[in-house]
């Protein structure tokens, strides 16, 4: 008893991260991890709703001619700096800890959400200012992001896996859920409280992290890092990202920017240096990107069907948002200043079916395996994306509702279970850049979705919409003259309007010109459904086209998911009276 409790004593005098683990701490592990991608979450999704006050806020029109740059970054800049940091950042992790990293990463984040709390500039030099507030957090976000399923992966055993991811898939759902209703109230108030909201959170899950959470894997520290590989890759798709993000913008009489020289040569550029980069991976010992894992079938066929997916869903909240708040939302006479809340109230079927089924799927693959419900959950994606094609512009909720808590359902099937497969099929050493690998084709798969999903949109606003334009200005009492030449801007204005819920019209037509018409024709102009209604049309030929290629993108992942081959199936451990028993004693010891 002497010796026991002296033991005892001796191991209270070793500071918590460095004692062995209880086996109470796979639930740390998660409850810290899932607070991480939560947060970084809700900050991706809070900006999307927040803009308007925002660029009102430090006293700037992204609508105005040489602005929109910088719409496109506070829109796009967070999703680009993580997608191309993840692998480097997993690799890194592997070699030197994750939950260090891990830790630095919330202290990262917790530092660019204060800088942008405190943003001091205005005009051009605040959206600067910001832009680049939003690379802190990006770069903090990387860390998150790549470590949080491998720390999870690490600390449960096979059986209980695809439960955990599940919850920590719901979290990051959830968060982009939660972000479109906060910004939406905390802008109302005051715009630096959108940015605010995250810093008491970021403090707290720093300490916590910092304090709580220990390497349970072995760091491979005798493994070099792959210089040359990093930099070909982050320079490579910085560039290829950069010029899908341009190619949004007009290019000359183009309402794209595709064929835009500098667009083109970032494309090509990008293109060369990621097949440089994959040059140096089959060559140098110590590679960056693991490519042999693709020889592992479950992790090739589980990132295809998370990349396809990624680009079927990526874009799909900007497109509810611009539907929402530019035309459906309007029509049913909501103002334009309260139109950002309500879009997020009403997106909120899409999070209740993920929340139902995302756990659900989880514990059920840990039984009978991911591939079938990853399947369904893509065919049920599928679906939801065509039934949406048929839905009139103007729809009855109740419709609108079933349809996104039917995606909602189908990503939260997919989810977890994919997210566990892929987890489950690499080594353990090698888990930090596989976390990372996954995480980079997931936002790569986003940030292209968002590429074409406006490029399509784009192109079916300008094939009609300067002819609806011209007929509705007309009708509505504005000169040919003035019409004419508000036919002729570039659809992006208008797809960029609808996005932020702005009505242009008080922008586009002049004040003299409205001054000189009845009342009833400014009313008409300035009100809830003249820009809603004159839009329509044209935005529904492209809506459609990008929910048609959304449905193919479901149902060739839905393939490549049946792909990935059968799982072997953990079973829980039988543990005897005696192991039972110096388990208890164990957990008691470690707390």
């Amino acid at each position: 008893m002497v010796a026991q409790h002296s033991a005892r004593q001796e191991e209270k005098r070793i500071p918590r991260r460095n004692r062995p683990v209880s086996p109470r701490y796979k639930w740390i592990a998660l409850t810290n991890t899932t607070l991480g991608v939560l947060m970084a979450t809700i900050d991706s999704s809070i900006v999307l709703i927040s803009l308007p006050v925002i660029f009102k806020g430090i006293h700037i029109d992204p609508l105005a001619p040489g602005e929109t740059g910088y719409f496109l970054w506070m829109l796009m800049g967070y999703m680009v700096v993580t997608a191309t940091l993840l692998v480097t950042f997993g690799r890194i992790s592997d070699m030197f800890g994750r939950v260090r990293f891990y830790n630095l990463g919330f202290l990262i984040f917790t530092i660019g959400s204060i800088l942008l709390w405190l943003t001091p500039g205005t005009g051009n030099a605040g959206a600067l200012e910001l832009i680049l507030f939003r690379f802190v957090q990006g770069i903090g976000g990387g860390f998150l992001l790549s470590n949080s399923a491998a720390i999870i992966t690490d600390a449960f055993p096979e059986h209980q896996r695809g439960f955990a991811l599940g919850i920590n898939q719901i979290a990051a759902i959830l968060g982009s859920v939660i972000g479109l209703i906060l910004g939406g109230i905390l802008s109302y108030f005051d715009w630096r409280l959108v940015f605010l909201v995250s810093v008491p959170v970021g403090i707290v899950g720093t300490i916590w992290a910092y304090t709580m959470l220990r390497e349970t894997a072995t760091p491979r520290k005798r493994q070099r890092i792959d210089w040359l590989g990093n930099i070909t890759f982050a320079v490579g798709a910085t560039v290829l990202l950069i010029g899908i993000t341009y190619g949004i913008e007009p290019y000359g009489g183009s309402p794209t920017g595709w064929g835009n020289p500098l667009v083109l040569g970032a494309l090509v550029l990008g293109v060369l240096l990621l097949a440089a980069f994959v040059w140096i991976e089959l060559r140098v010992p110590d590679p960056m990107f693991r490519l042999d894992l693709f020889k592992i079938r479950m992790f090739a066929a589980g990132n295809a069907s998370s990349f396809l997916a990624s680009i079927a869903r990526g874009g799909l909240q900007f497109m509810l948002i611009i539907w929402l708040q530019g035309i459906w939302l309007p029509l049913h006479g909501y103002d334009y200043e309260v139109a950002p809340l309500w879009a997020g109230i009403y997106m909120i079927p899409l999070m209740i079916g993920f929340l139902l089924m995302g756990p659900l799927s989880g514990w059920l693959s840990d039984r009978f395996g991911a591939r079938p419900f990853s399947t369904l959950g893509m065919l049920i994606q599928a679906l939801g994306f065509f039934l949406l094609t048929i839905l009139p512009l103007n729809f009855d909720y109740t419709w609108f509702a079933l349809i996104l808590f039917m995606l909602g359902i189908g990503q939260g099937m997919f989810s977890s279970p994919n997210t566990s497969s892929i987890m489950g099929s690499v080594p353990r050493e090698q888990r930090g850049v596989a976390s990372g690998m996954r995480s980079t084709f997931q936002n790569s798969g986003s940030i292209v979705s968002i590429g074409i999903f406006f490029s399509l949109i784009i192109l079916g606003l300008a094939s009609s919409l300067p002819t609806t334009l011209l007929r509705g200005l007309t009708a509505a009492g504005v000169p040919a003259s003035v019409a004419d030449g508000i036919a002729h801007l570039p659809p992006t204005s208008a797809l960029f309007a609808a996005f932020l819920g702005y009505n242009p019209m008080a922008r586009l037509v002049s004040g003299k010109v409205l001054n000189s018409l009845p009342a009833a024709d400014k009313a008409n102009l300035l009100g809830h459904s003249f820009f809603p209604n004159l839009i329509s049309l044209p935005f529904a030929v492209g809506l459609h086209s990008v929910f048609y290629l959304s449905a193919a993108m479901c149902l060739v992942a839905a393939l490549a998911s049946v792909l990935r081959g059968k799982q072997q199936l953990a079973r829980p451990v039988e543990l005897s009276e005696e192991k039972v028993e110096a388990t208890i004693h164990a957990t008691a010891d470690a707390d």
